[in-house]
C-alpha cells in the first residue's frame, strides 16, 4: 500500500523555528539581494539625490543627517521596531516577541532557523533585514522637508522617536496580518502608504513647525550639484527594484511582473513631468527628469504587484504631471517651505498610487480585488496620525532640547556650525 502524502505545513500565526530544509534557497537568495538594493537606494541614494539639491554650505550637514539615521534607525529597530511593526498583538500595535535583539535564531546542529509568520520560506533574519531597509529610507526621506535648519542632535532625538513611534505603527496597520488597515482590504504592495504618505506627511509638518529658511522666497537657493542629484535619482531607480520586486517576498513570477511595472511607471513618470514642464516653462530640466522618474517611483510602489503593464503606464503618467503641480503650484497654496519637495513628490505620489491601487488593483494577478473606499481610508488614517504624531514629537523635541539652529548658525551653514567641516574648494 503506497505510503499516504505528508501533511500539508501548519501556518504560523507567530514567528518561530522550523526546519533549515524547509525554506526555498531561491527565494532568500532574491530577498537578501533585494535587501542590499533598497539600502543602496539609502547610502548613498538618496543622500547623493538630497545632497546634490541643497546649498553648498549644507551639503555635508544632509550627507550626515543620512548616514546616522541608517545606524540609528537600524539598532532601534532590532530593539523595539521591527516588534513593533511585524509580530502579531493588536489591530493597532505588535508584541514584544521581538524585542531588544532576540529572535533572528539560526541552529545549526538542532537543523532549525527563525522564521516570520508572513515569510516563512525565508529566515527571519533576512525578513527582518529587508523590512529594515524600508524603515531606514522612509526616515531618512523626511530629511528633505527640513534640511539647513534642523539641530544635528534634534534631528537624531526626533528621527529615533519618529521611526518607533510612528513608521512601527504604521508598518502594522497596514502590513502585518492582524493590522487593523489590512483587515479592511487596505492594498500597499510596497509602501505607498506606509513609507511615501507617512514621509510626506510628516514631512510637510516639519516644514511647517520650523518655518522657513532665512531668505526664503526672497533670494535664489542654487543646488549644489546637480550632477549628484542625477547619480542619487539613478540609484533609487535601479534600487526600487528590490523594494517593489523584494516585496512578492519570492523569486517569482509576481515578482518578475512587479520589476516590469515598476521600470515602466518610473520611465511614464519622468516623461509626463518633462513634458508638463516644458510646456510651463518652455524649457525641461535635469531636476525635473530627476523628480519625475521619482514620482514614477513612488506611485506604482502600492501598485507594484497588484496591476498590469497598462496599468503601471497610466500611474507613473499621471504622477508625473500631478507631482510636478505638488512641488510648483500646490506647493506655493500650502505656503511651506518643504525644502526638497517630500510632500509634493512623495506625499502626493503616495496618494495618487494608492487610490489608483484602488482602481486597477487585477484579481487575475494577486488574488484580491482593490476598493476605492478601503485605499480612501488608508490614505485618511495614515495622513491623519502621521501629521499628529509628527506635530506631537516636534514639540516634544522643541521644549526639551530645541529643534532649530541659531539665525548666525544657519546663515554660515549648518556644515560649519554643527559639524566643523567644509567642502573642499
Amino acid at each position: 500500500m503506497p505510503a499516504s502524502a505528508p501533511p500539508p505545513p501548519v501556518a504560523l500565526l507567530h514567528p518561530g523555528l522550523v526546519a533549515q530544509d524547509s525554506l526555498n534557497a531561491a527565494d532568500t537568495a532574491w530577498m537578501m539581494t533585494s535587501t542590499a538594493l533598497v539600502l543602496l537606494m539609502t547610502l548613498p541614494g538618496i543622500a547623493l539625490f538630497y545632497g546634490g539639491m541643497v546649498r553648498k554650505k549644507s551639503v555635508i550637514n544632509t550627507l550626515a543627517c543620512v548616514v546616522a539615521i541608517a545606524a540609528l534607525v537600524s539598532l532601534l529597530w532590532f530593539a523595539l521596531g521591527y516588534s513593533l511593526a511585524f509580530t502579531p498583538g493588536s489591530g493597532w500595535i505588535g508584541g514584544d516577541e521581538r524585542f531588544w535583539f532576540s529572535g533572528l535564531d539560526y541552529l545549526k546542529d538542532a537543523g532549525k532557523v527563525a522564521v516570520s509568520h508572513i515569510a516563512p520560506n525565508v529566515p527571519e533574519s533576512v525578513y527582518a533585514m529587508f523590512q529594515l531597509s524600508f524603515a531606514i529610507i522612509t526616515a531618512s526621506l523626511v530629511v528633505g522637508a527640513f534640511v539647513e535648519r534642523m539641530r544635528f542632535a534634534a534631528m537624531l532625538l526626533f528621527i529615533g522617536l519618529w521611526s518607533v513611534l510612528v513608521y512601527a505603527p504604521i508598518a502594522h496597520w497596514v502590513w502585518e496580518p492582524g493590522g487593523w488597515l489590512v483587515q479592511r482590504g487596505v492594498l500597499d504592495f510596497a509602501g505607498g502608504s506606509v513609507v511615501h504618505i507617512n514621509a510626506g506627511v510628516s514631512g510637510l509638518v516639519c516644514a511647517y513647525f520650523l518655518g522657513p529658511r532665512i531668505g526664503y522666497g526672497r533670494e535664489p537657493f542654487e543646488p549644489f550639484n546637480l550632477g549628484l542629484t542625477m547619480a542619487g535619482a539613478g540609484l533609487l531607480w535601479v534600487g526600487w527594484f528590490g523594494f517593489n520586486a523584494g516585496s512578492a517576498v519570492a523569486s517569482d513570477g509576481r515578482a518578475g511582473l512587479a520589476m516590469a511595472v515598476t521600470h515602466i511607471a518610473a520611465a511614464a513618470g519622468a516623461l509626463s513631468w518633462m513634458l508638463g514642464e516644458w510646456l510651463v516653462r518652455k524649457q525641461p530640466s535635469l531636476l525635473g527628469l530627476c523628480s519625475g522618474l521619482v514620482a514614477g517611483l513612488v506611485a506604482i510602489t502600492p501598485a507594484a504587484g497588484f496591476v498590469t503593464p497598462r496599468a503601471a503606464l497610466l500611474i507613473g503618467a499621471v504622477a508625473g504631471l500631478v507631482c510636478y503641480w505638488g512641488a510648483t503650484g500646490l506647493k506655493r497654496l500650502l505656503n511651506a517651505d518643504d525644502s526638497l519637495d517630500v510632500f509634493g513628490v512623495h506625499g502626493i505620489g503616495g496618494i495618487v498610487g494608492s487610490l489608483m491601487t484602488g482602481l486597477f488593483a487585477s484579481k487575475s494577478i494577486s488574488g484580491v480585488n482593490g476598493y476605492l473606499e478601503a485605499q480612501l481610508l488608508g490614505v485618511g488614517a495614515v495622513m491623519l496620525y502621521s501629521a499628529a504624531a509628527t506635530a506631537l514629537l516636534l514639540w516634544l523635541v522643541q521644549i526639551t532640547i530645541g529643534l532649530r539652529v541659531a539665525p548666525d548658525s544657519e546663515l554660515r551653514g549648518l556644515d560649519i556650525s554643527e559639524h566643523r567641516e567644509r567642502l573642499g574648494t
